[in-house]
This record gives C-alpha cells, sequence and structure tokens, in this order.
C-alpha cells in the first residue's frame, strides 16, 4: 500500500510537471510569434546584454567544447589581448544548460541560446509545480497551473529572457524550498548541499537571492507546523554553508574577479511609485525601471481567497500573506532593496529579485488551492483584493487598454472555473478555461515585452549571413599565435572577437579588468557602458604593439605591414613607461620610439597619417573625402582615437562635426614605425609557445632587460614562480641572461576557493557518514519524522482543533 501511494505521488508529480512545462513552452512561443520576434519573425530579439555578452560567450563556450577556442576555462586569449575566463565563466557560463548549445551547429548559436532561455523557463515551472506537490497534497492539475504561472511570471518573459542566467535563479529558488524541506524532515543531508553547490554555481547572483527567499520560506513553513526548533536552524545553516563551500572554487574567483574589474556606475535607489509596482502585476505592462510582477490573475486572486477560507488554519493563513507582505515592502525599502542584492545597487534593472515576489506569491496561492476550490465567500474576498489593486493600478501611465482587457477577461475566467461543478465533464471545462488563460495573459505579456523592449534598449542584427562571411574571412586570415586577427570595425556587439572569432582587443563584462581599461584608454581606446565595454582600436602603432597582423575594416580583411610577435624584449636601461594625458606619447613609450608630430595647428605633413583624439566629442570628423563618426562624452562613452587617411593637401585641417572638446591631432610617420618594429623584432625570442594557460618564450643568447608580453598585466599573472611585473600594463619579467621565460595565468583565488570546496567536500562526507546507517520508515538522522509519500507530516495541534482544517 505504501509503495502504491508513494507511485501515485511520483506519477503526480510527473503530471504536475509536465503540464507545466509544457503550457510555460507553449505560452513563450506563442507570445513570440505574435510579436514576430526572433526566430518566429524579423523582429530583432538581441537587445542589449543578450547581443553584447550571453550569445557571444555561449558562442566561445561553443568553440571550448569543440577544441577551437583560444584558451581554456582559465585565459581567454580571444579578446581583451587576454584576459582572465574563469570569472566570465562563473558568471555566465556555469549553468547546467550552458554546455546545451554545442549540439546546434556554430551559425546557429542564437537558436541554440533561445531554446536554452525557453529550456529553463519550462524547467523552472516543473520545478514549481513538483515542490508544490511536495509541501502539500493536492490536486496535480492545479499545480502544474501554478507552477506554470511561476515559469512565465512578467519578470520571466520581459527581463530575464534577454538575462538567461538570471533564469537560473529562477529554477533554484523552489530547487532550494525544496532542500528547506529536506532540512526539515532532517533527510537528505547528502543531496541537500548538493543542490545548494549547483545552484549556486549556476548562477550565484540570483541564487543568493533564492537562498534568502527559501530561509524565509523554510521559516514560515517552521511556524505553521509548530516545528520550530534551535536545531532544524542550525541544520539549513550547515546545509546551505557547505553547499556555498562546494561552489567555493568558481564562487571566490568570481568575487575577486569583481574586485579587481573597472568600476561600474553607483546609482542610488530610488522605489517606485506604489502604482506603477500594482500596475506590473497586471498582464501587458512594461517599463526598465519597475518590477515586472506579473503572475496570472488566478495567483493573487487565490491569495486574496486565502484570508477567508475557513479550511485553512488561521495561523498558516496569515503567516503566507503576511510573507508575501513583507517580500513587496522589502523590495520598496532601500535597507532591505540593497540586502536582497548583495548590498550592491544594479548597474541597470534595478529589481532583479521580483522573481522571488512571485514564487512567495505562487506558494501562497497553493496553500489554500492544495485543500481543494475555495468557496464563493472565500472568492468574494479575492475579488475584493483584486479591485482595489486594479483601481490603484489605473492611476499608472503603465496601464493601458489591453491590460484591463486581459485582467477583466483573466478573472471572469478564473471566477467562472472555480464557481463550476467540481466534478465529471465541468472539472475538464475548468481546467481548459485556466490553462487558456493562463497562456493568453502570458503570451500577450511576452509579445508586449518583445516589442516594448526595442524601443528601450539598444538592439542588434542576429547572426545571419554576413557575419558568417566576416567569420569565414577572420578564420582564413588568422595566424594565432604568430600572430593576432582583430575582429574589426564596424563592430556587431559588445564581444564580437568571441562571435566572430580572432584575438582582438574589444570585450565587454562585469569583470573587465581596471588595469585593461586603463592601458587602453591611456593608448588611445575607446569604451561604452562606463569603461566595461572595450571598443577594437584600429591603429597601426597598437596593432604592432599588440602583434595585430590581421583585422577587419570596412568590409574586407586588410593585413598589417609592421607587426612585432607576442613577446618582446626591452634594453636595460629602458624603464617602464610613466603614460601621460597624450595618447601618442604614451604609444611613443611604450614602443619605445618617436613615431607622432603633434602639431599645434593641426595641420599634418604631406604623407603623414592623421589621427583624431577626441575622446569627448560626439559627430563626425572629416579630412578630404573621408568622414568618421566619433561618439564621446564621458564617463559612460569614450570615442576612441581614429584614422582620418592620409594628408593629402598641405594646409588642410581636419574639419568637425558635433558637440564636445575636439582634441588632438597626431601625425604619423610610417617609415619611423617600420624601423621600430625592425629594432625590436632584432631582440625578439627565438620561439614562442603559447599554452591555454600561459605562455614561453626561448630567449637569445645573453639576454637581458625587461621582457613583455603583450597582454594586459591583471592579476594572476606570474612569470618564472613571481608576480609578474607591469610594463606600461602589460605583463613583464626581468631577464639577466636567462635562455628562456615562461609566464602563467591563475586566476586571483582560485587555489583558495578550491581549498575551501576539498574542506568542505570532506564536511559533506563526515557529515553524511550517519545517515548511511538511518533505515528507512523509522526517524531521521535529525530526529524528525519521515514524511509519508505524499509529503504531508503528522498534524501539529492547531490542526487537530480545526474540524475542517483538511
Amino acid at each position: 500500500m505504501k509503495i502504491r501511494t508513494q507511485r501515485a505521488a511520483v506519477t503526480a508529480m510527473g503530471r504536475a510537471a509536465g503540464l507545466a512545462a509544457s503550457l510555460t513552452v507553449l505560452a513563450v512561443c506563442a507570445g513570440d510569434a505574435v510579436a514576430r520576434a526572433f526566430p518566429f519573425g524579423p523582429r530583432r530579439r538581441g537587445v542589449n546584454d543578450l547581443a553584447n555578452q550571453f550569445v557571444p560567450y555561449h558562442a566561445h563556450l561553443w568553440d571550448l567544447l569543440h577544441g577551437r577556442g583560444d584558451g581554456g576555462l582559465l585565459l581567454n586569449w580571444s579578446s581583451g589581448w587576454g584576459t582572465g575566463f574563469l570569472p566570465d565563466l562563473g558568471t555566465y557560463l556555469t549553468s547546467p544548460f550552458a554546455p546545451l548549445v554545442a549540439l546546434f551547429p556554430r551559425q546557429d548559436i542564437e537558436y541554440a541560446v533561445y531554446a536554452v532561455t525557453v529550456l529553463k523557463m519550462a524547467v523552472a515551472a516543473a520545478a514549481m509545480a513538483g515542490v508544490l506537490l511536495r509541501t502539500r497534497p493536492g490536486g496535480w492539475w492545479a499545480a502544474g497551473l501554478l507552477g506554470a504561472s511561476y515559469g512565465l511570471c512578467g519578470w520571466a518573459v520581459a527581463e530575464a529572457t534577454y538575462n538567461p542566467m538570471w533564469l537560473d535563479g529562477l529554477i533554484a529558488f523552489p530547487l532550494l524550498c525544496l532542500v528547506g524541506e529536506w532540512v526539515r524532515e532532517g533527510r537528505r543531508p547528502l543531496l541537500g548541499p548538493l543542490v545548494v553547490a549547483v545552484c549556486w554555481v549556476a548562477n550565484f547572483y540570483t541564487a543568493y537571492m533564492a537562498t534568502l527567499a527559501a530561509a524565509l520560506v523554510l521559516l514560515v513553513r517552521l511556524a505553521e507546523t509548530d516545528s520550530f526548533r534551535v536545531r532544524v536552524v542550525g541544520r539549513a545553516v550547515v546545509t546551505t554553508g557547505l553547499g556555498v563551500g562546494l561552489a567555493a572554487p568558481v564562487l571566490v574567483p568570481v568575487l575577486l574577479g569583481s574586485r579587481h574589474a573597472y568600476p561600474g556606475v553607483t546609482r542610488e535607489f530610488v522605489p517606485a511609485d506604489w502604482p506603477d509596482f500594482l500596475a506590473r502585476l497586471l498582464p501587458v505592462t512594461y517599463s526598465y525601471s519597475t518590477p515586472a510582477t506579473f503572475v496570472f490573475t488566478a495567483v493573487p486572486l487565490l491569495v486574496g481567497s486565502l484570508l477567508l477560507r475557513r479550511d485553512v488554519v488561521r495561523r498558516e493563513r496569515w503567516l503566507w500573506v503576511g510573507l508575501v507582505a513583507t517580500v513587496a515592502v522589502s523590495m520598496q525599502w532601500a535597507p532591505t532593496h540593497l540586502a536582497w542584492h548583495v548590498f550592491a545597487t544594479p548597474n541597470g534593472s534595478p529589481y532583479r529579485q521580483t522573481f522571488v515576489l512571485t514564487g512567495v506569491l505562487v506558494l501562497a496561492a497553493w496553500t489554500g488551492l492544495s485543500r481543494g476550490l475555495p468557496d464563493r465567500r472565500a472568492l468574494l474576498g479575492g475579488a475584493g483584493v483584486m479591485v482595489p489593486i486594479a483601481a490603484a493600478a489605473l492611476f499608472s501611465p503603465l496601464v493601458n487598454g489591453w491590460a484591463l482587457l486581459l485582467l477583466g477577461a483573466g478573472c471572469a475566467a478564473v471566477v467562472g472555473a472555480l464557481l463550476l461543478p467540481r466534478r465529471g465533464r465541468y472539472a475538464l471545462v475548468a481546467a481548459v478555461l485556466l490553462s487558456g488563460a493562463l497562456v493568453g495573459q502570458a503570451a500577450a505579456t511576452t509579445a508586449y515585452a518583445d516589442r516594448k523592449r526595442l524601443a528601450h534598449l539598444d538592439d542588434y542584427p542576429a547572426y545571419g549571413a554576413e557575419h558568417e562571411r566576416r567569420a569565414a574571412a577572420l578564420a582564413e586570415a588568422d595566424g594565432w599565435p604568430v600572430y593576432r586577427t582583430d575582429s574589426g570595425l564596424p563592430r556587431v556587439a559588445g564581444n564580437d572577437p568571441l562571435l566572430l572569432g580572432g584575438q582582438g582587443g574589444a570585450y565587454y563584462s562585469s569583470h573587465t579588468p581596471a588595469v585593461l581599461t586603463r592601458t587602453v584608454a591611456a593608448l588611445g581606446g575607446g569604451w561604452t557602458s562606463r569603461g566595461r565595454n572595450l571598443l577594437s582600436l584600429d591603429n597601426p602603432v597598437t596593432d604592432a604593439l599588440f602583434g595585430v597582423g590581421a583585422r577587419w575594416r570596412d568590409g574586407d580583411v586588410v593585413r598589417a605591414q609592421t607587426v612585432l610577435p607576442l613577446v618582446t624584449v626591452r634594453t636595460e636601461g629602458a624603464g617602464p613607461p610613466v603614460y601621460g594625458p597624450s595618447p601618442f606619447r604614451n604609444q611613443e613609450l611604450l614602443l619605445g620610439t618617436r613615431v607622432y608630430e603633434l602639431p599645434g595647428s593641426g595641420v599634418c605633413p604631406v604623407g603623414s597619417e592623421v589621427f583624431l583624439w577626441a575622446p569627448d566629442f560626439t559627430g563626425t570628423a572629416r579630412l578630404g573625402e573621408r568622414a568618421v563618426d566619433l561618439l564621446g562624452g564621458q564617463p559612460k562613452r569614450r570615442a576612441a582615437m581614429v584614422s582620418l587617411g592620409i594628408q593629402r593637401t598641405a594646409g588642410e585641417r581636419p574639419a568637425l562635426t558635433g558637440r564636445g572638446p575636439r582634441g588632438e591631432v597626431g601625425c604619423l610617420d610610417r617609415s619611423r614605425l617600420a624601423t621600430a618594429v625592425t629594432a625590436l623584432r632584432a631582440t625578439a625570442p627565438t620561439s614562442i609557445r603559447v599554452t591555454d594557460s600561459g605562455i614561453r618564450a626561448e630567449l637569445p643568447p645573453g639576454t637581458r632587460g625587461t621582457v613583455v608580453v603583450a597582454a594586459p598585466r591583471i592579476a594572476g599573472w606570474h612569470c618564472d614562480g613571481r608576480p609578474a611585473e607591469s610594463y606600461g600594463g602589460l605583463v613583464a619579467v626581468r631577464t639577466d641572461g636567462g635562455a628562456s621565460v615562461s609566464c602563467a595565468f591563475r586566476p586571483p583565488g582560485l587555489r583558495a576557493g578550491l581549498s575551501v570546496g576539498a574542506a568542505s567536500l570532506i564536511l559533506l562526507a563526515l557529515s553524511a557518514l550517519p545517515a548511511f546507517g538511518t533505515v528507512g520508515g523509522g526517524r531521521s538522522a535529525g530526529g524528525a519524522r519521515r514524511s509519508g509519500a505524499s509529503g504531508q507530516e503528522r498534524l501539529p495541534p492547531a490542526y487537530a482543533r480545526c474540524p475542517d482544517a483538511r
């Protein structure tokens, strides 16, 4: 009998999870199709970080998994002239779903990312449906509908859809609530920390939020079952601590990568107006700076009806409604808002914790629905909650006619379904009504967000034939590690080297090293995103210094005539350069030779190449027939140094049309540059070998001086067993007649993270040993009574006093 009950419970969970996942996929794809958005139409899907970061990083992961990437898990040779990769991996690519992109063709990388995104939403919905039945027995179709409501929340379809890494937090919340159930019951001492570890490795940022929310849910569960014990809380702390410790090999390098990153923007939190906050609870609303709290209309209606349900214990009702209110208010109060975001105001969309509110709403709705459908009195109470919400939302400019129409239709469908007789064909009609209303509201919200995003955010073309042509040309010209190939200009997105190929200087990450940004700026480079999105610098001097032998320019690959190897030697007596305000002089300091003339009049000698450095200018610069657009304005944007072509006519000056300071003109003498490169090549290493995490150079006999590697001296570089030196922001090491130099990169925090992870694994193994001696059916290692297959524990005294509590 017990086995049969367990099988029935597992079957119910499977059906609920399947229903939730199916409805989620149907609604998301239907919404994208209605909006005619990629991949169902011409409207672009690639906005902001989706195009700038997530698609290129997944393309680089594809290359690594297929053995085609430059670098490995520790070092990325493809972008930023060589940067650490483990922090980026831990931030963008450690989701268990990320490797699935390798199953798609490389040219279909955007289709792969879209498929993974929809799959994550479906898994989140399925996980929530299963957890609902695990916490309380009830109808599987009801759990499936609520699970889909969670997977289709406004935060998922409007915000996280272009930040796919956040969707791992959407999955983490129900999984961590499940871990909370195990902790409460004293079960799964080994599996619990492993689940926590997977959630934190997948995306530590949203996993942190999900952990806070799951802790609140655990406290409510302990209070409602009258089983609060210090031992249980301690067990929860230990389980979480062990799980986070197991994730430390990824988390610690990510944390230190953030500390070494170029500082982002600091914003003061400004709470959303309450009418706007409540308006986002409705379908078909959109705003970048307010929380996307939309969840299927049935959910807030059921939460509102919970207070009037006589078949639910009073304490339970007030605990769950109180939790919903607490989480909602905590999003609007600055101290708790910061607590949700690891005490750092988000740079961008400010309400990234919104998914925990929708999750708590769904759990509260299930608290009543698991007992059965609400009666008319309770339904009237739920409607009484929805009316003031809708009335307050009317004061928000975010509300439109479609939002009100879908809200009304959803309320009618939900109330009608809940009032139908509860057996036979009527139950089927009710299920169809609720499913249709859910899919309709979610699909419409998805479509609306698809269209509104394009009006608020930067968008980029989908990877297509032109990208393929460019990638093929770059691959044909590739000569790594003899020389670098730069993906060049015009750029496609923020991480073109990862998407298109080559080993260029462009790079965009939350972990863009400060030393890289400052070195690029000193040499005349440009940026967007306040210094974290570095642009390709098309300049003959920097190309020579960083070994760029080929680059994309104006529709084709061009090859450099003067290029240095990746490792060069500066003779003794030449100290490290100290950069000043002029990028022309800074380039010369790094090169070791004067190659520019800086005419105060702005007129270059005939035959020299004219370069303009105007970092704060926005407009067009023209010399003769050549015109170049610049986009500057620090701190948000910085225009890169640009070439205006060869000076053909004596006395002709660059003409600038636009706004901002006119900048400085430099006149490059190509013959001097060629001479300088020839001199440096004469003392270059006899051979250079590049590995996935370092570089080794064999030196000519008797070499003395400073060996310089054409890579930014970011934290983690070691040469010949000691921390690398810096030569103008590049990796360097002194040599006194040595035969070779070997430099290796180890991300800061990797060794400490591995030590913490190993210690956590040992502690987990030791703590789990007593559990292997526990025989099923009795008390667990924690002393708590095991739940039955249905997940229902022994009723506490509060239930015994309520005759209709079940």
